[in-house]
């Protein structure tokens, strides 16, 4: 039996805001019968009344940080045969969404060391302790530094779902939390300390979501500034692709669709009426609806849109775009689809439900990336039958292929350079061959629903490294 435990700060269906959320949710319960995989976020207020009830304490004690003594409680359930840990201390974590405060350093290095601290009350013992993103980035620091008394035989993993994120603190600000006497190499970064640059110089293994951005992230223009440190520790850099739980998202099963359907043209004919229905526009089958289900940030191609938005909506097409995010874009898109009542919906909102109607409507979908570690929304599109626009960057390259008219393959439309125009001329391209070819949309939207990004495969690429890595601690132990 192999002991796996996941470090998160979110897990669906406990806690999400992101990809993360998805990922730690559904990764844990791919693997087979001889892993044990357990997951340990915060004990957010923010859970699920219904979720929260099935939380039950095991434990508590204190922890020593800052010249204090912290309260951390911890409690556990089951939830679809994989066992949660939760930590409780409500300073921390009772408050009304899960990041962007003013002490997040403080409050994730607490969590880091209350992890650490609470496993000798779990009975379970790890062999390998799987961390992700600069949340729980110091565990594999104190893990090597601090704490390997404790964990002799214990293996650690760092994903990076997002280099962007990486954790940076001044010293005097978050040292007390880390019981550091000065600024070590490995931490440090300009005068300060970048808990992420930890963890890639202290795992055993790193790992991003998907074979391109591991890639792409040893060049300066994707690193973020942790380029050179990538290349140091480029043998221990791999690439693993991100996938989605296809349970939870299946046209045939979802109950948020206005009708559910298969590879049914028809069945998805009536879900876009009924959405066209629902969203006051005109009910057309004849157009093609484009829809963007996204953060409203640079990061996602906004910027391209909106060069090139009044251009977009001179063709014949729908576009509805869901999604919260900074201010100038989502003032933009409520003005443009303002004035184009009969082409454009906006919304500014993060609804679940809505967004699974609106990939079942959708005929293409829009997701010209700047950059895109692993990228799930055109995965989830594809399982609705909605063909994807993408530009070739990260997780999009690697799940996106343009289609190509002689071998028949091919699942979506793509550009390479980050440049408006080129959006344009692909979407133009995608918009011509739905009004002009109906054959050959047709078997890209075949193709698309044809396209599989299930966990199974990607959990036996992490099982692979995690044996290596439980085969390197038994050697050590023996020599």
């Amino acid at each position: 039996m192999l002991n796996v435990l996941f470090v998160a700060s979110e897990a669906y269906p406990f806690a999400k805001s992101g990809g993360l959320g998805d990922v730690i949710g559904a990764l844990p319960k791919s693997f087979p019968k001889d892993v044990d995989a357990r997951v340990i976020i915060p004990l957010y207020s923010t859970i699920p009344e219904e979720l929260k009830r099935k939380i039950k304490p095991i434990c508590h004690f204190h922890i020593h940080m800052n010249a204090t003594l912290y309260y951390c409680g911890i409690s556990t359930c089951e939830y679809e045969g994989i066992t949660f840990y939760f930590i409780d201390n409500e300073s921390f974590f009772k408050r009304p969404s899960l990041y962007n405060y003013f002490d997040d350093g403080e409050r994730f290095l607490y969590f880091c060391r209350a992890v650490l601290d609470s496993i000798p009350s779990l009975d379970f013992e790890p062999d390998i302790i799987h961390c992700n993103d600069w949340q729980t980035a110091a565990i594999p620091y104190l893990l090597r530094h601090q704490y390997r008394p404790l964990f002799p035989n214990t293996k650690c993993v760092f994903t990076i779902h997002n280099i962007k994120y990486q954790g940076i603190y001044g010293f005097s600000d978050i040292n007390q939390y880390l019981h550091l006497g000065f600024l070590p190499s490995d931490l440090e970064y300009y005068g300060k300390i970048n808990l992420m640059k930890g963890a890639l110089y202290s795992a055993d293994l790193v790992t991003t979501v998907s074979p391109t951005y591991a890639q792409e992230i040893k060049d300066p223009y994707y690193g973020e500034g942790l380029d050179s440190v990538i290349g140091d520790v480029g043998d221990h850099v791999v690439g693993i692709l991100n996938g989605i739980d296809e349970s939870i998202y299946t046209p045939k099963d979802d109950p948020a669709l206005f009708v559910p359907y298969t590879t049914s043209k028809k069945k998805k004919a009536e879900n876009k009426k009924a959405l066209q229905d629902y969203l006051d526009l005109p009910i057309r089958e004849d157009v093609p609806m484009i829809s963007m289900i996204t953060r409203l940030v640079e990061q996602k191609g906004l910027d391209l849109v909106a060069n090139v938005i009044h251009e977009i909506l001179q063709l014949d097409l729908q576009l509805v775009v869901l999604g919260t995010g900074e201010a100038n874009y989502e003032n933009l898109l409520r003005s443009i689809a303002y004035n184009y009542p009969d082409k454009m919906v906006t919304i500014i909102d993060f609804d679940e439900s809505l967004s699974r109607k609106i990939y079942a409507a959708s005929d293409l979908f829009l997701m010209p990336s700047k950059f895109e570690p692993c990228g799930l929304s055109q995965m989830i599109a594809m399982r609705y039958g909605a063909v994807p626009i993408v530009r070739e960057t990260g997780g999009l390259k690697d799940t996106v292929s343009y289609f190509d008219s002689e071998t028949n393959e091919g699942n979506g439309f793509s550009f390479a350079t980050y440049n408006a125009h080129d959006m344009l001329f692909t979407i133009q391209k995608a918009v011509s061959l739905y009004h002009n070819d109906h054959t050959t949309f047709n078997r890209i939207v075949s193709n698309a629903f044809n396209s599989h990004f299930d966990w199974k495969r990607s959990a036996q690429m992490y099982l692979t490294h995690y044996k290596k890595l439980q085969e390197a601690a038994h050697h050590e132990l023996h020599t």
